[in-house]
């Protein structure tokens, strides 16, 4: 699998979630994700990551087989294998999920309903993502995860 795009961000944030996995917090408040607690909650439970980028603007994100040194990891669970990869203003909240539409600053992409770990790697002006089925759903982190780009 090998998907190129770019996105653009006013929160510093690329996020990656399967919408049923994040459904429950559909109602909650648009920037619900902002409280640390409640995104290390979230991450922690494997139903989204966000990878804090430090600067708003425009990124190039590759969805590649395989990285070779990356930068992290973290597990997720996609119940649907409907996969958003996309700007972190566009997670679901606030009565929204992301769909579609030209508003919205990413992709779907699709992957077979399971356990993934997501690595992730900066290499020069790209974020590089990599997905491998697991079994494994839940993390340990204490604090967001930072990439620098």
């Amino acid at each position: 699998m090998a998907i190129e795009f770019s996105i653009v961000t006013d929160t510093a944030t690329l996020a990656v979630f399967d919408l049923q996995a994040i459904r429950h917090r559909v109602d909650d408040t648009f920037d619900w994700w902002s409280i640390q607690v409640d995104e290390i909650l979230e991450v922690n439970e494997g139903n989204i990551v966000f990878l804090n980028l430090g600067k708003d603007g425009r990124y190039k994100v590759k969805i590649m087989d395989s990285i070779i040194g990356p930068n992290g990891g973290v597990n997720l669970k996609f119940p649907s294998g409907r996969v958003f990869v996309g700007a972190g203003e566009d997670t679901s909240g606030g009565g929204l999920e992301p769909d579609s539409s030209d508003a919205v600053q990413g992709q779907f992409i699709s992957l077979e309903a399971g356990y993934y770990y997501m690595t992730y790697k900066v290499e020069g002006e790209a974020i590089c993502l990599a997905f491998v089925q697991s079994n494994i759903s839940s993390n340990a982190f204490k604090d967001s995860i930072r990439v620098s780009v």
